[in-house]
């Protein structure tokens, strides 16, 4: 991380690793060849980044981006934000309307495929309202002006009161915003507010 900063960056992302099913690093936890991520080890990394970056003018601006002053990428602040969305390449994903297709991820079945003239699509969902919302929720709380109390449902309001005594989130101009402890449990805030 101080590479990143001495580098003169003026946007970082962090995330912790995550053990994804199918890759060569979940067999290699599954066979005891490598530990499985500590939550209480990523937490603490996760602080001294953030003390860090903070430290060297950068502010969080969503739970694993920090950027300085006009750094903040509006790429991913589109998917954080609801936009949408189209992706070209192998395994490209996109998101137009309520759909949602991912490209095939092999480079050279990706080009059979264009070459024939063939859509590269490998996969599709339509969402429907309340996958929608979940992700609506799940993804503006991550955002530093956090999550309008208008988008919650009546009794996601009160699961959020919860939040708020349990010093996860504030309200902070009608809108639920992380705290610093709350970032580190995002997943669980979310899950509190939905039910």
């Amino acid at each position: 991380m101080d590479a990143a900063v001495e580098a003169g960056v003026d946007h970082v992302s962090a995330y912790a690793l995550v053990v994804e099913e199918g890759t060569a690093l979940a067999r290699r936890v599954r066979r005891g060849e490598l530990a499985a991520p500590d939550g209480d080890v990523l937490a603490h990394r996760y602080e001294i980044v953030d003390a860090l970056l903070q430290g060297a003018g950068f502010d969080w601006y969503e739970v694993s981006n920090w950027s300085r002053p006009g750094g903040r990428c509006r790429h991913n602040i589109g998917y954080w934000d609801g936009g949408q969305w189209w992706g070209a390449g192998p395994g490209a994903h996109s998101y137009v309307g309520i759909t949602r297709w991912w490209n095939v991820k092999h480079p050279n079945s990706y080009a059979v495929l264009v070459a024939e003239s063939s859509l590269p699509v490998a996969g599709f969902e339509e969402l429907d309202a309340q996958a929608l919302h979940t992700e609506d929720v799940m993804l503006k709380i991550r955002l530093r002006q956090g999550l309008p109390l208008r988008l919650l449902r009546p009794e996601e309001r009160e699961r959020a009161a919860v939040a708020i005594a349990d010093g996860l989130v504030t309200n902070e101009r009608e809108r639920l915003v992380l705290t610093d402890r709350g970032r580190l449990l995002a997943d669980a805030v979310v899950r509190t507010v939905l039910g």
